[in-house]
């Protein structure tokens, strides 16, 4: 096999949650962590990893065949060849960890995209952001039982990615964010967590309080509106405000989603305006996302955990 191409992580700055109330959302890959696809050096002597990710990638061939069976794939994908490779000892290689919200899944489906779709589908495909965002959902769902589409797509295109709506989609450059003494930065929990029982609650919480659903609606989404587009404007003072509103907002309405060992540390950030949190997807775990006027002071609040700056200004 030749070099494999590296498949980057991914991270949901805004529009956690207010994105199914119709808020924007902004995504962007994340070159810190990546997986490629790869063989096992010595097949009889494979390793633990490689023997459970073999078993994993039959089973994920399978829900590939059923999909090309229910002819539910407008892309020629060399199956038999997936499953030749599997025998031979194929896995992915990755650094992403699992259940941190950083997109694991959604890098091993774009690298097997990659790989085994036919070139010229890939080729007429590769512009068309919302029809590969069907293919994704549908390679993806596999393993959450329902995607977006979003994070394997972020992954494929190594691009970040504006949602303004379910049916507007596009490709996005970034201010230049890499000089300054404050910034967002990233706070790793420790933890793992699942997406799926978070969002279910949301839902749950959604349908049985017309209140909070309101909020959310209301409040949350048009804040995390302002986030965007004052971090892609390049609005910092008007960026800084939306983000400890929604600090605010999360600590108030989100905090089951709070990893309960950060909650004072959340609030210490509020209370001292040295530092804002925010959840970084899902929540539970995983990562949280910051934002301070100063990364020095902040880091040493932050001394004990581990932060790492993701954009300066």
């Amino acid at each position: 096999m030749p070099h494999e191409r590296r498949f980057f992580s991914k991270i949901l700055l805004f529009g956690e949650y207010s994105i199914i109330k119709d808020s924007m959302a902004l995504a962007t890959p994340y070159a810190l962590f990546d997986g490629h696809l790869k063989f096992k050096s010595s097949p009889s002597r494979s390793s633990d990893n490689g023997n459970s990710q073999g078993n994993e990638f039959r089973a994920y061939a399978q829900h590939i065949e059923n999909l090309i069976e229910q002819k539910l794939l407008p892309v020629d994908i060399d199956i038999n060849a997936f499953k030749f490779d599997i025998a031979q000892g194929l896995f992915f290689s990755s650094t992403i960890p699992q259940g941190f919200g950083l997109g694991s899944s959604g890098a091993l489906v774009a690298a097997i995209y990659d790989r085994y779709v036919d070139k010229k589908d890939r080729e007429r495909l590769r512009a068309d952001i919302l029809k590969l965002k069907e293919i994704f959902a549908l390679l993806e769902s596999h393993f959450h039982g329902a995607s977006s589409g979003i994070d394997p797509l972020i992954s494929y295109l190594n691009t970040s990615i504006l949602l303004r709506s379910k049916d507007e989609i596009s490709a996005v450059k970034f201010p230049d964010y890499t000089e300054g003494v404050g910034g967002i930065f990233l706070l790793n929990t420790g933890r793992s967590r699942r997406t799926e029982p978070l969002v279910n609650l949301f839902l749950e919480k959604c349908n049985s309080n017309l209140e909070f659903s309101n909020l959310c609606v209301n409040r949350l989404a048009p804040i995390t509106n302002s986030c965007i587009n004052s971090f892609l404007e390049k609005d910092t003072a008007t960026l800084y405000q939306a983000f400890r509103d929604i600090s605010d907002f999360q600590l108030s309405h989100f905090t089951p989603m709070i990893p309960k060992l950060f909650r004072d540390i959340w609030e210490r950030g509020l209370k001292s305006e040295c530092y804002s949190l925010k959840l970084c997807g899902a929540g539970g775990g995983g990562f949280l996302l910051g934002i301070t006027k100063n990364f020095s002071d902040t880091f040493s609040m932050l001394s004990k955990i581990e932060v790492r700056s993701l954009f300066k200004f």
